[in-house]
């Protein structure tokens, strides 16, 4: 059987469950200290999938995929406290955008010195996910952007796409253990900033299953992304991750009845092109 539909499948499955994760990390956030948020559901999906690597006896991976997971979890790290960073001194509308879109263009441009360029389709499908993901991201804040204001989003993007493509060196016989040692490497590099910063404090206790609902999600669209990276080519799978804000906005849209602009609509209208494009 071809392995590039699978790798399509997989690559929307971790973008839906990316969003859907960063729907109930948000919410959860809403109600309690945003750091505390974020090391729990990283503690619990650390839980998920060692759990899940001794239920399916997953061989212990080499210790250079080990490295590698590690290496993931610090540039996501890296990327996390960076995200944090730039919402609390920017804006929304400038971090989120920006961060998203060079998330995505780092492994495609990584993919296409590894691996040569894509179709022609694919090209385009990759251009009209980007232009995707800026709109899907966009909160409407009407405000021009500054040149000062891309540092923070773009160390976001720069970090989050070093995950990508670090957890995707990985051999084709390791993905939960690795992403085990992600989390590790994540969550030792939040614990010092948090302790440093006293942005920490645990969450309240009736938002423990929510906040464990988005560990597990996350790391469920981790090991889809790993699945979609082995089985069909990097910038394939990371364009098709990086459209997972559609899922959030439409979540917040259908459940907490949030408003969601043109520019948005436009965007998820462009996310279902792009994917046509992507697979064809």
């Amino acid at each position: 059987m071809d392995s590039e539909p699978l790798g399509i499948v997989f690559g929307l499955a971790s973008a839906l469950s990316w969003g859907a994760g960063d729907f109930s990390g948000g919410v959860a956030a809403k109600r309690s200290p945003v750091y505390g948020v974020v090391i729990v559901s990283q503690f619990i999906g650390l839980l998920l999938l060692g759990s899940l690597a001794v239920l399916l006896s997953e061989p212990i991976p080499l210790p250079a995929d080990l490295l590698w997971g590690a290496a993931a979890g610090i540039a996501g790290g890296l990327g996390l406290v960076a995200l944090y960073r730039g919402l609390a001194t920017g804006r929304m509308g400038v971090v989120a955008p920006v961060s998203a879109v060079v998330s995505a263009a780092v492994p495609v441009l990584w993919g296409a010195f590894l691996e040569g360029l894509p179709t022609p389709s694919q090209l385009l499908g990759f251009g009209v996910a980007l232009v995707a993901v800026w709109l899907v991201s966009r909160t409407g804040d009407g405000m021009g952007i500054q040149v000062r204001d891309l540092g923070l989003p773009f160390l976001v993007g720069l970090g989050f796409g070093l995950f990508l493509i670090a957890i995707d060196r990985v051999s084709d016989t390791a993905i939960l253990w690795p992403l085990a040692a992600a989390r590790i490497a994540a969550i030792a590099m939040l614990l010092p900033v948090v302790a440093r910063t006293h942005l920490g404090g645990m969450p309240v206790a009736r938002q423990l299953p929510l906040i464990a609902l988005a560990g597990s999600l996350d790391s469920s669209g981790n090991a889809f992304y790993a699945l979609a990276a082995q089985m069909g080519r990097l910038d394939v799978a990371a364009v098709l991750s990086s459209l997972f804000p559609a899922g959030t906005v439409l979540l917040a849209r259908f459940i907490l009845r949030e408003p969601v602009s043109r520019l948005q609509w436009l965007g998820v209208a462009a996310a279902l092109v792009a994917v046509v494009l992507i697979a064809s």
